[in-house]
């Protein structure tokens, strides 16, 4: 069994500890938290070890009623693995704790990627971390972005990628995010850290990203224009990415026009917290043009890089390949819509 230390309990963190807690080959040490909130409440309910990640503050536990298992040093020495899911920047810190504790760590997109010796998508490059201590699950937009291009290069080639991310203001929690009432290029210059990004997983790609930024809480969508070596038919292309497992290709026949809707089917088929852990794509935006590949896709920020954030555990901490870790993962976690239509 796999020891798992998860640093951070919040948007991502929470998701990735229920995550390792249905895995068969892991056991989830604990978590670390820096305040007793709702979110360590609910660590509490759920059983979860708690860790104050700051230690000057594990009192505040005990006052609010919520009993700790130690602090975050003791979590880390404990664990085969941290998950840090720490907000941006509080990651870098860390490193040194882990360092110190000689415990491999896995980071989040956040995080520059110089934060770790690699960068990591499991259907991209699973195999490229094995001999790293530490490693960083890139973005949400960058995990989407990856996973639709890895079949496309590997089956027909690309010569050039191109994305446009409407990118949500904020998740729903985040009050304190905007924009209210506007629409933003973010960022202004072109292109965006997007495009770098993924070159940290497709060194080799070459790739421009523009990104922009709306007053909604729900997805970010991506329209993307990929020129390929060879020409597929859309036809193709479709069966080629609905062969993927984390890959949703949306039936034209579900009467789902947008991140509204997806958010409710997902809710509706009984998806913990109505989460999206796959690229959602209209399969009727599928065209080829002499070679150009145009299509629409739906990314879940909350949701999508948790699966890579178990793939990359086992990446680090076993021998198990690319294909066994991706299975697991997605039987354990239910990942891959199988459309009735």
């Amino acid at each position: 069994m796999i020891r798992v230390g998860i640093n951070g309990y919040g948007t991502i963190g929470k998701r990735v500890a229920d995550a390792v807690t249905a895995q068969p080959d892991m056991e989830l040490v604990g978590v670390a938290k820096t305040r007793p909130n709702f979110e360590a409440d609910t660590a509490a309910r759920k059983g979860y070890p708690l860790y104050a990640a700051i230690p000057d503050r594990a009192g505040a536990f005990d006052a609010a009623g919520i009993r700790i298992a130690g602090e975050v040093t003791e979590l880390v020495g404990a664990s085969d693995v941290i998950v840090d899911t720490c907000p941006s920047g509080i990651g870098a810190q860390n490193r040194a704790m882990y360092e110190a504790y000689q415990t491999p760590a896995i980071f989040q997109g956040g995080e520059d990627a110089d934060v770790a010796d690699g960068s990591f998508v499991a259907r991209a490059n699973y195999d490229s971390v094995r001999d790293l201590e530490y490693v960083r699950v890139v973005s949400c937009n960058t995990t989407g972005l990856s996973r639709l291009l890895a079949p496309l290069r590997e089956e027909y080639g690309v010569r050039k990628a191109r994305a446009t991310l409407v990118r949500r203001g904020g998740d729903p929690g985040q009050s304190d995010r905007g924009p209210i009432n506007d629409i933003l290029p973010d960022p202004v210059e072109i292109p965006s850290h997007h495009g770098p990004d993924v070159k940290t997983i497709f060194p080799e790609l070459d790739i421009d990203t523009m990104g922009m930024k709306v007053p909604a809480t729900m997805m970010h969508m991506h329209g993307v224009n990929v020129t390929l070596e060879s020409e597929p038919t859309a036809e193709e292309v479709r069966e080629l990415l609905e062969a993927e497992s984390r890959l949703f290709l949306i039936p034209e026949e579900a009467d789902i026009d947008g991140a509204g809707k997806l958010k409710e089917y997902a809710l509706d088929a009984g998806r913990p917290r109505g989460d999206l852990w796959e690229n959602c794509i209209w399969g009727r935006s599928i065209s080829v043009e002499r070679g150009d590949l145009y299509l629409f896709q739906a990314i879940h920020q909350e949701s999508d890089v948790v699966p890579e954030n178990v793939d990359a555990i086992r990446a680090l901490c076993s021998d198990v390949d690319a294909d066994e870790s991706i299975a697991r993962t997605d039987e354990s976690m239910g990942v891959g819509f199988e459309s009735r239509f």
